[in-house]
């Protein structure tokens, strides 16, 4: 069994029936939708047309809000439903990240993220979905695709049909007849100044302007929902947090394999910063939730196959044998252990640290694939990508730190090296990403709009000439210049990532999905 909706815009006439029963049914917050009529307009006065498109949750066969929501909050029925649990949700607002097609939200009331279910109350009744039922001209069609005697499979089988974002690859079941492209491609049909009745929201207008218009169809969005930005700022910073942390452990750890004492730089302060860093990342992490007092739930009620659950347990072992690297230090350092038996310890948490660290920073690599309504996040560099930026602003954190705690000749001689090609390799990886080509259109709008368009500034400024010039100040002091220009280069590592984190995070969640 598998339930889907067929909607037939050749009948549709956009009277915004099913949207009011579904609010009605649902006790939808006002402003917030589960399904809405989406307008637009082709063409110039007075030679005109206006198409409609319902939308709404796909219930996709392989639904990615189902596999990266991290405490099974979302599910998929036997049936084919795809429903939600609101006890079980934190708030993560990963599912409105994996949807490609805007369907959910996070409920104002509950601050639980919601969407269309179906009506599964009424399916389990016998019922059908509310919106069917008093849609005047019958475009909604609804039951089970995988019975060829249903009404639904006979239409769909027997019609050319659409569904929206199909190079996602998510098998969506809702197929649309009769639709324009331009309805079902949210990059065919950019929102104006204006909507027909009301003015844009103000993200969704200030995005469409980096967006090109179809020179001959003209088509523009000119009824529609808003839809904001999921991750904020906190994202960004805990981005930069995780980073910091890891990148000071795995130079710390790999220097201990390699022979190199850092002396109390390596023991002490580079654990200090680590576990530092993993604390603000997770405050910061569940200060994002929208319910912040069910944090635990990522860990009680897991989902195995989320990135975000994972991640979780990451940051836990990772903090656990930080803090251990932490303990051992300042027992050494404070003669209570013998320096044969430090030493010993050392040995045998030196790799688990370092794939704990590399983890630490790399996980995000893999959630981040996981958002797949997200495609400039989807690069097969990202995982890399982050492991690069661990070593450069670790490196630079530890630089700074090194001024006041002396790691010798051979210690700064590592950081040197490390922030210098660390931070060369973060602006190499950078342009490769942006300047390259892009696998989809979301992709390569989202690019454009850091490259050229609305980010561009910031982009160019921040987040790579600034990273040139930390290269370019290690690199100075690695040629014998004065040790202060490592620390100022350390520093403007940091500011260079914070600010191409903030571009990557913004720009991957601005280009329209519905």
């Amino acid at each position: 069994m598998r339930y889907g909706f067929a909607i037939d815009q050749r009948t549709c006439i956009g009277c915004h029936a099913c949207t009011v029963a579904c609010k009605t049914e649902h006790e939808v917050p006002l402003g917030q939708f589960r399904t809405w009529v989406k307008y637009v307009e082709s063409g110039e006065f007075p030679a005109t047309t206006r198409d409609f498109g319902v939308m709404r949750c796909n219930h996709c066969t392989d639904a990615p809000c189902v596999k990266i929501c991290p405490t099974q909050a979302l599910f998929k029925r036997d049936d084919g439903i795809v429903d939600f649990d609101n006890e079980r949700c934190i708030g993560c607002k990963a599912c409105m990240q994996g949807c490609p097609y805007d369907a959910i939200y996070i409920d104002e009331e509950t601050h639980t993220a919601a969407k269309c279910n179906f009506c599964a109350h009424r399916v389990d009744e016998g019922l059908e979905p509310a919106c069917v039922v008093v849609c005047p001209t019958h475009s909604i069609w609804v039951g089970d695709l995988e019975d060829p005697a249903s009404g639904i499979a006979r239409l769909v089988n027997c019609n050319p049909v659409q569904v929206r974002a199909p190079e996602q690859n998510t098998g969506p079941n809702v197929f649309y007849l009769g639709a324009d492209r331009a309805v079902l491609d949210p990059l065919a049909a950019p929102t104006g100044k204006s909507y027909l009745w009301a003015r844009p929201d103000e993200h969704r207008r200030q995005v469409s302007t980096d967006l090109p218009t179809d020179p001959v169809s003209k088509a523009r969005t000119t009824l529609n929902t808003a839809h904001a930005r999921p991750w904020g700022w906190r994202v960004t910073a805990y981005l930069w947090t995780k980073a910091v942390a890891a990148g000071a452990m795995l130079i710390t750890a790999l220097a201990y394999v390699a022979g190199i004492d850092l002396g109390v730089l390596g023991s002490v302060a580079a654990p200090a910063i680590a576990v530092a860093g993993v604390g603000l990342t997770a405050v910061l992490l569940v200060w994002d939730l929208k319910r912040p007092e069910r944090f635990l739930y990522i860990l009680l009620k897991p989902n195995p196959r989320s990135w975000l659950f994972w991640g979780a347990v990451v940051l836990g072992a990772a903090g656990a044998l930080f803090t251990a690297w932490l303990a051992l230090g300042l027992l050494d350092h404070a003669s209570v252990l013998s320096t044969d038996t430090s030493n010993l310890v050392r040995s045998v948490l030196s790799v688990p640290t370092i794939l704990a660290a590399a983890m630490t920073t790399g996980y995000t690599g893999f959630l981040f694939g996981q958002a797949e309504g997200r495609d400039l996040w989807q690069s097969p560099l990202l995982f890399w990508h982050l492991i690069v930026q661990a070593f450069m602003v670790g490196a630079g954190a530890l630089s700074v730190a090194a001024t006041v705690i002396d790691p010798g000749p051979a210690g700064w001689k590592l950081l040197l090296f490390t922030l210098t090609v660390a931070t060369a390799g973060h602006v190499v990886m950078v342009l490769l990403e942006f300047l390259g080509r892009h696998p989809s259109g979301q992709a390569a709008a989202a690019a454009h709009m850091v490259v050229k368009g609305r980010y561009a500034r910031e982009f160019w400024v921040g987040g790579v000439a600034l990273a040139v010039l930390a290269a370019v100040l290690s690199g100075m002091s690695w040629a014998a210049a004065p040790l202060a220009f490592a620390a100022l280069g350390g520093l403007v590592a940091q500011g260079a990532l914070i600010a191409y984190e903030s571009v990557f995070v913004r720009a991957g969640q601005d280009v329209p999905l519905s």
